[in-house]
């Protein structure tokens, strides 16, 4: 725990403020609970994601408008109350910057190895450095809030498990949970409800499927973003879509 401690003290949180070192004035809890929570944001390179939104928006937009999802997502992990700590796995050097600057923990993946990969490195890194749970978010879901975050980190079984929020067609996982963080392996991509419910009944690992609406709306199709268009309220990435025109529709 003394490593995690030494590696994270000197952070800020989103905001600029201190983030509060969760050794100080969360020790109390800790020791009941016997329980670090990290939220951890899975980030493809800017370069490499949104692609099936080509037809409509140019690359250099979709690079943009994949930072602006970032932000908030990144801004809802800061405002998590049961989470410890945030932490960031990406090879985009400016998004490994924009978590260090909101007091994240970022983790250079180096060349972009696949985001089940990316997942696993990082991981392992936080257990090894003490994480008890692990919340991965992948960063397209800029609708998530901390209240998500929690809700979903209170819905970890007691005994340990996992928590599976699916996307909006209910096929794929935009948030796993993991108690321990290495429980289970994510395996992200397409029908990846299914594979992570298949994992979970292989190992005999209590799973818990909890629907949110905000989390379930990832932005990767026109549509997707015509319905955030229809129900998202000032973020990062509206202002981003009005700016291309796009949130006026």
């Amino acid at each position: 725990m003394a490593q995690l401690w030494d590696k994270f003290k000197h952070h800020s949180s989103p905001q600029g403020k201190p983030v509060r070192p969760f050794l100080l004035d969360s020790l109390i809890p800790w020791v009941i609970n016997n329980c670090v929570r990290v939220v951890l944001i899975a980030a493809k390179h800017t370069a490499l994601a949104k692609t099936r939104l080509a037809p409509a928006i140019p690359h250099a937009e979709r690079e943009v408008l994949a930072q602006a999802m970032f932000r908030d997502v990144l801004a809802a992990a800061g405002g998590s109350r049961m989470a410890e700590r945030v932490a960031v796995v990406s090879s985009d050097r400016t998004l490994l910057e924009i978590a260090k600057s909101a007091g994240a923990m970022a983790i250079d993946e180096g060349a972009p190895r696949g985001l089940n990969a990316a997942v696993r490195m990082a991981t392992s890194m936080l257990v090894e450095e003490g994480a008890t749970q692990v919340c991965t978010l992948l960063s397209d879901i800029p609708l998530v809030t901390g209240a998500d975050i929690d809700a979903v980190f209170a819905g970890i079984p007691r005994e340990g498990g996992v928590v599976l929020v699916p996307s909006r067609d209910f096929s794929g996982t935009n948030i796993i949970a993991r108690a321990p963080g290495d429980v289970i392996g994510t395996i992200f991509g397409r029908l990846s409800l299914v594979k992570h419910l298949d994992e979970c009944r292989q190992r005999a690992v209590a799973c818990e499927v909890m629907r949110l609406a905000g989390p379930a709306l990832d932005l990767d199709l026109l549509a997707d973003i015509m319905e955030f268009v229809r129900v998202g309220r000032p973020t990062n990435t509206l202002n981003q879509l009005s700016r291309l025109g796009i949130a006026l529709d």
